[in-house]
């Protein structure tokens, strides 16, 4: 029974809260609990203080004690709380800080990537990653108020049920469980029990997305260009009204419950007062007692339900959410760790032996049995239909993920048994989706540092040696800050992955690297990357053939399996299925075929 009590309490709200706290900054949180126990004393004490006052006026003595000590917890009471709220807001503050610093670590720190696309963690990361913004809910300086102000009653409620027992025991049992029986009259109905449910959170997931899509820049084109505006405010409206109707029902539930709550304690109060005004007629009670007993009679009803279990939760969701993600983005990123050497590699070449791998909830394998040899310092271009495996190999590569089944060798040596920092080293590579940093020029070729000389000359091989300044930053929201057209920016990835190979990586990835550039440009900066790349290994992924015919081997992907192999004039000679979607593409192409004939 023991055991279950506690576990309960751990499970609780407040448990969740008061746990985090000290991890932010324990001093704080030891001031905080100090300010608020006295807060919650003072009602009970300052109901004392009146009672000797007031004796001490009837009785014609000396009131300058009961005077000072009226006066000392009077101040206490006007000057506790805004010193309270200073110190809760800090710490809030400090919290919301620390647990943003975790968060951080948690989607960071795992090597792997498969924590951040599983859809089971989708949810506790959208109300983590907002939860301080006042996105859900009030930012946790100012529900740091609201926690106070639900303890402090709460605090102040049983003090004074004490106090009442020292006049009346029975009243002070009647009237502490008529206030408490108003948290169980209305647990079940509570309206932020109702904010928790998976159906609210997808709801508010849903509505945070359109809002997003509505005042964000990304989708400002499409919109407007498509006549999307009605369609995202219809949306956002659509499931901030499921919230509504979802709080209504629960308001509509309390109406029973809250007329029962009202009735119990009324008649509790009717039953208490009546018997203290009996014994004040009969004598029992002089004007001092009755004056003690009275106001505490009246302090009991903090203890009523009130907006605690509303600020708790508010609060605990997204606390628990972080904790949760900690544990299980650790174990969904996890790789495993391997501590061989990766000095020189690749030095003969990268094979795919029988690898399965399928992405975490995904029903089929993207690659089934895959097997494919890379011999080191070639250039390998991958084709094949979009889902066909591509980008997943190169995810499989850099270690992003780890195969189900099988395994990736270089040079003979499994790569999970290499030093995942040391492997990586020797990788460097442009995805689809590659990244855009609001930094200087500099910073978005070289993140990690480099020479400026070098920098300078990854810019010149990726042809934007004159875009900006090195110290120019590449957002327009920053004073003297530019941004970039499409291809611009390609390039910049491009320069930065040149920049890695001079420091020293193998193993070049480049997945649609030209995708932004025009049929002359692509052309141009291929040339550039095969004169740059020469003495390294390099795998491209392309849908264009143009681009790709360069390559020393050619592999076409169809549902996870190499189906063909070989050199553009032995797989042309072939007549297969990459002869076949070449002159599709080249028959809808042919003025930039003619293009690339003449650059050639």
């Amino acid at each position: 029974m023991n055991a279950s009590v506690i576990e309960r309490l751990r499970a609780s709200n407040l448990w969740t809260v008061a746990e985090v706290l000290p991890r932010a900054d324990r001093m704080l949180t030891l001031v905080w609990w100090t300010v608020l126990i006295l807060r919650g004393l003072l009602p009970a004490v300052f109901a004392i203080a009146m009672g000797l006052l007031v004796g001490a006026v009837q009785q014609k003595t000396n009131v300058l004690t009961p005077l000072a000590f009226f006066g000392c917890v009077f101040v206490l009471l006007q000057i506790l709380p805004p010193i309270h709220k200073a110190v809760g807001a800090n710490l809030g503050n400090r919290t919301a800080a620390w647990l943003y610093d975790k968060l951080t670590d948690a989607c960071v720190l795992p090597p792997g990537m498969g924590h951040l696309e599983n859809p089971k963690l989708t949810t506790d990361l959208t109300m983590a990653r907002d939860f301080d913004l006042g996105i859900t809910g009030p930012p946790m300086f100012i529900s740091m108020d609201f926690i106070a102000g639900g303890l402090v009653e709460m605090v102040g409620g049983i003090a004074s049920v004490v106090l009442v027992a020292v006049f009346m025991w029975w009243a002070a049992i009647l009237l502490a469980g008529a206030w408490m029986a108003t948290h169980w009259l209305l647990r079940e109905s509570a309206i932020w029990k109702d904010r928790n449910t998976d159906e609210v959170r997808q709801a508010q997931r849903h509505a945070d997305y359109a809002y997003r899509l509505a005042v964000e820049p990304a989708g400002a084109k499409e919109l407007r260009l498509f006549g999307l505006a009605n369609w995202v405010v219809e949306r956002f409206r659509s499931r901030r009204q499921k919230l509504f109707e979802l709080r209504w029902e629960a308001t509509r539930l309390r109406e029973r419950p809250l007329v029962w709550s009202i009735l119990l304690v009324l008649a509790a109060n009717v039953i208490v007062f009546w018997a203290m005004a009996t014994a004040a007629l009969a004598g029992h009670f002089d004007l001092a007692r009755l004056v003690t007993f009275a106001s505490a009679v009246i302090g009991t009803s903090m203890i009523a339900f009130g907006g605690l279990s509303w600020a708790l939760d508010g609060t605990a969701a997204p606390i628990a959410a972080v904790l949760r993600l900690q544990g299980n983005m650790a174990k969904e990123g996890a790789l495993a760790a391997g501590n061989e050497s990766a000095q020189g590699m690749p030095a003969r070449e990268i094979r795919f032996r029988h690898v399965t791998f399928a992405y975490p909830q995904a029903n089929e394998p993207v690659l089934e049995d895959f097997d494919l040899t890379i011999p080191a310092g070639t250039s390998l271009a991958i084709v094949g239909q979009n889902g066909a495996g591509k980008t997943t190999m190169a995810k499989l590569l850099c270690r992003l993920y780890d195969p189900q089944s099988g395994a990736i060798e270089v040079d003979g040596k499994d790569i999970r048994t290499l030093g995942i920092a040391g492997w990586r080293s020797r990788i460097t590579a442009v995805f689809q989706d590659f990244i855009r940093f609001e930094l200087s020029l500099r910073e978005n070729v070289a993140p990690a540092g480099a020479p400026d000389e070098m920098i300078r000359q990854s810019l010149e091989d990726a042809g934007v040696a004159h875009v900006a300044s090195l110290d120019t930053i590449l957002a327009r929201g920053y004073p003297d800050g530019t941004d970039l057209s499409g291809g611009q920016w390609q390039r910049i990835a491009l320069a930065r992955t040149l920049c890695a190979v001079r420091f020293g990586a193998g193993l070049v990835l480049l997945d649609e690297p030209t995708a932004q550039l025009d049929v002359r440009g692509e052309a141009e900066i291929f040339r550039r990357i095969l004169a740059a790349t020469r003495n390294v290994t390099t795998i491209l992924i392309s849908h264009r053939f143009s681009t790709v015919r360069h390559a020393d081997r050619i592999c076409v992907l169809e549902e996870g399996k190499v189906v063909e192999l070989g050199s553009h004039d032995e797989l042309m000679a072939a007549g297969g299925r990459y002869k076949t979607m070449f002159e599709l593409q080249a028959s809808r192409f042919e003025t930039e075929e003619q293009t690339l004939d003449v650059l050639d």
